[in-house]
């Protein structure tokens, strides 16, 4: 009987802490956080230029939107690094208040999280090495295409070739590319050309369509997701987001293509 007590406690006291991680603060909105005043976001710190790590910070693109958000909230910006395959169950479980980490809006991720407006627009790309006969997508049968685990590049890869490697990252995958593995790379277009600007020996083919890159939240934090989509706006109206992009990329990649 004493035995049964004791494990009764036991598995009560380890509820009620994992009760008390799991708690979360609310916002003037109603907003809930991780952590009071704080607005914590997480991106993989492995897609350059959007986020990688520089003096053991994470910083980039995604990291300074994710900094112009927690600033326009009236919150303390505190970005977080995941791997990218993780990111999404990592704000689904509350870990994180939302990943700013360029997901693509697709139906599969729409499951588990809601997403913002988009805060930028992009599309896959064809990678290769400068000896490669590929150009186009129907070049790519039978070939070995390297993506980046858990991105939307590896359902793009699978749609033309049944030998598909994935990596931790793009820029891994573009480096292998590079070093003589692999025929080619689907990747995000700004991320190869960013590569291409660094000294990869690659070469850009194809342009394999556009896409829509948001901010994730819990489907569970209604409140936050208006607050940050009205974060976004204003950062839209008054050329934040535009000032942003411009220094990473000498362009505006935050409006709509026509």
């Amino acid at each position: 009987m004493k035995k049964l007590l004791l494990s009764f406690v036991t598995i009560l006291a380890i509820t009620i802490l994992a009760a008390c991680g799991a708690s979360k603060t609310e916002t003037k909105s109603g907003a809930k956080l991780v952590k009071e005043g704080t607005f914590t976001f997480v991106a993989s710190g492995e897609f350059k230029p959007f986020s990688y790590m520089k003096d053991g910070e994470v910083t980039g693109f995604d990291v300074e939107v994710g900094e112009a958000v927690a600033k326009e909230l009236g919150l303390e910006a505190q970005p977080e690094k995941m791997k990218f395959k993780s990111i999404i169950e990592g704000v689904k479980t509350g870990r994180f208040d939302a990943a700013v980490a360029s997901h693509t809006v697709n139906e599969a991720r729409s499951k588990h999280v809601a997403f913002s407006t988009p805060y930028y627009y992009s599309g896959p790309q064809i990678f290769t090495r400068a000896d490669s006969d590929i150009e186009t997508s129907a070049d790519l049968k039978d070939k070995e295409v390297a993506v980046s685990k858990g991105s939307t590049y590896a359902d793009e890869a699978k749609k033309y070739t049944n030998k598909v490697k994935t990596y931790d990252s793009d820029i891994t995958a573009l480096k292998a590319l590079a070093e003589g593995r692999h025929d080619a790379v689907i990747t995000d277009f700004v991320t190869g050309k960013e590569a291409i600007g660094e000294g990869f020996k690659i070469q850009a083919k194809e342009l394999l369509g556009r896409s829509e890159q948001a901010i994730a939240v819990s489907k569970e934090n209604e409140q936050l997701l208006e607050d940050i989509n009205g974060a976004l706006e204003k950062l839209r109206e008054d050329g934040t987001l535009k000032k942003i992009s411009e220094k990473y990329f000498k362009e505006d990649i935050t409006v709509k293509p026509e």
